[in-house]
């Protein structure tokens, strides 16, 4: 499984890059307006960083208007992906930009029968919103599942399940478990996926034991 972390905060990323677990970036307008910066600078020193796919969202709402800023966004970097939402101008727009190389992350994908139009758009990734799901009663995990059996009986379908709107390290095992290709993940939940307090306890005993031998590793 691919983790992506979802954030626009270049500290966290550069962070996070560090560890070597980061495959790619989602971000979305609600986590660039946090910065307070200007989208297109946030999208490209992000690219910098990551070599991977780094996910750059439309806003516009019609075909024409979201055409033209997909090509914008794509010309400032080769890993920039095109995030468009799952209406019809955005699947439109998604079969237009695929075509002609751009790979497109369709966002905002609620169920089953979205997911199989975005295929058919050519999306090189299908964004559903478990967490968003869970809030609402019904189970966001049982969506990744229907994709997921979905997509694996049609070979020509290429799409990837890129499993969004995480809250909680269970979102990425339930993820990685129905083998979801991608969890986009806020840095809040990568963080927690590090600790365990059995591994913090097992530390600090082994660090005990050590220090009573009068050791070091690097022995002068």
């Amino acid at each position: 499984m691919k983790f992506f972390i979802d954030t626009a905060d270049i500290e966290e990323i550069r962070e996070l890059a560090e560890t070597g677990l980061v495959d790619g970036v989602t971000t979305n307008p609600s986590l660039v307006a946090k910065t307070g910066r200007r989208f297109v600078d946030i999208v490209s020193e992000i690219c910098s960083i990551i070599e991977g796919p780094v996910s750059a969202e439309v806003t516009a709402l019609d075909h024409r208007g979201m055409l033209a800023e997909g090509r914008y966004l794509a010309k400032i970097a080769p890993n920039v992906v095109i995030k468009v939402p799952l209406t019809r101008d955005g699947l439109r727009t998604c079969r237009v930009l695929s075509d002609a190389g751009t790979k497109v992350n369709v966002t905002l994908c609620f169920s089953a029968a979205q997911a199989i139009l975005a295929a058919k758009a050519g999306a090189s990734y299908i964004s559903p919103f478990v967490g968003r799901l869970d809030d609402v009663g019904s189970d966001g995990m049982a969506l990744i599942a229907e994709i997921c059996e979905i997509y694996g009986q049609y070979p020509d379908f290429t799409t990837e399940v890129l499993v969004a709107s995480v809250r909680h390290p269970i979102h990425v095992v339930q993820a990685a478990k129905l083998g979801a290709d991608v969890a986009t993940i806020p840095p809040k939940v990568l963080h927690q996926m590090f600790a365990h307090p059995l591994t913090d306890k097992g530390l600090a005993a082994f660090l005990e034991d050590w220090r009573k031998t009068g050791q070091t590793v690097l022995a002068e």
